[in-house]
């Protein structure tokens, strides 16, 4: 049996990683900026993250929800501290999509309604109602495509006025990320999503707030949203969850109720996934990492504005967008093949920055010096 050919992929393997840095079999050194899609959020074997795993695999590694789950407990009340969300419940599962697609569908039973608002470049997942929700027709098979999402532009206040004014009873859920990662690093404006809670407020619709990519810390605040000063009423999230381990949830406000049922997932908020996500509750608190995301991305993002080539540097902490000219478009490939440092990509032209929330200003440094060397080659 072969592979299922659907991923482009770099011809590397990587065997070993610790930190900002991984190795290949050749024992070739990598600075790993990207982070497998912003998921390596307390940098690759983080001793604690180790040891947790493996004492809770020593002890059970599994069992499913129809058993008290101890630690399941114990990642709600430290998630809820660290973010603030204190009063809010949690619904655990295994990825930002079923993340996204939960949250949809809580919006869904709680208003009785079907219609949900979205935004041009978003991307909330591939499973049925999340990419029925991501504005990217390539990957929605006929069997997802439903007149139940409407897509607006995004930031554009007059024309969510106008769409709730003619759909406001019908409209479910409005899902937004308070960052577009796949969307090129677009950032939602502070009175763009003072506006979504407004409306939603006054229709009785509710406001998901998408931080797979864009929150657990990576923008400085633990939601990227908060910085607009509103609270969402569901946020999802996923890929620095749980360092690598498969592991998402949404943090739901107290005006849902549960009922046996509504939601549910085999594999979800198991021993072991709870047990990475709780080392890297741990880690975010201890070593202040949302304080040095915002530190060092600032530092980042100020160098970067002073390049020239640079058409435009967008982003927030370090969840960072870098748009060049399509004459330079090549960089990106540079950088991992001559400078071997892993970064992401948003096409055409934008090179995206998702690195371990605990990197340095050194390491910060080493990037710039080597972007530096492959916009003068």
């Amino acid at each position: 049996m072969e592979l299922f050919n659907v991923y482009p992929v770099n011809p590397i393997n990587i065997v070993k990683a610790q930190g900002s840095t991984v190795w290949d079999e050749q024992g070739t050194e990598y600075l790993d900026l990207y982070g497998g899609h912003a998921v390596i959020s307390i940098g690759h074997t983080h001793p604690h993250y180790v040891k947790s795993i493996t004492d809770q695999l020593n002890k059970i590694g599994f069992y499913s929800n129809s058993i008290m789950i101890p630690i399941q407990q114990q990642l709600a009340k430290q998630l809820g501290e660290v973010s603030g969300k204190t009063d809010y419940t949690l619904f655990l599962c295994n990825s930002g999509a079923e993340a996204n697609e939960n949250a949809l569908k809580l919006a869904s039973f709680h208003t009785g309604r079907k219609k949900v608002i979205a935004f041009s470049k978003s991307f909330h997942g591939r499973t049925s109602l999340a990419v029925a929700a991501t504005d990217n027709p390539a990957i929605v098979a006929p069997v997802n495509e439903t007149d139940n999402v409407i897509f607006l532009p995004f930031n554009d206040g007059e024309a969510l006025e106008k769409s709730f004014k003619e759909n406001g009873e019908e409209i479910a859920a409005v899902i937004i990320e308070g960052i577009q990662g796949v969307g090129g690093i677009r950032e939602a404006s502070v009175p763009f999503l003072k506006l979504i809670r407004s409306l939603c407020d006054q229709y009785g619709s509710v406001f998901i707030a998408d931080s797979v990519q864009c929150g657990y810390g990576r923008t400085g605040t633990f939601f990227s949203h908060d910085y607009a000063g509103i609270d969402a009423d569901i946020y999802s999230m996923a890929k620095g969850m749980g360092n690598g381990f498969p592991i998402g949830g949404i943090a739901i406000s107290p005006k849902f109720k549960a009922s046996y049922g509504m939601l549910g997932t085999t594999f979800g908020g198991n021993h072991l996934a709870c047990a990475a996500a709780v080392s890297v509750l741990d880690i975010i608190k201890q070593d202040n990492l949302m304080e040095n995301a915002a530190k060092v991305g600032s530092y980042l993002i100020e160098e970067l504005k002073k390049f020239d080539q640079v058409l435009e540097v967008r982003g927030r902490g370090l969840m960072i967008g870098i748009e060049l000219p399509t004459e330079l478009a090549h960089v990106k490939k540079d950088l991992l093949s001559k400078n071997k440092i892993f970064t992401g990509e948003a096409k055409p032209n934008v090179i995206r920055l998702l690195p371990a929330l605990n990197i340095t200003n050194k390491i910060a440094d080493q990037f710039l010096t080597a972007f530096e060397e492959r916009l003068k080659a």
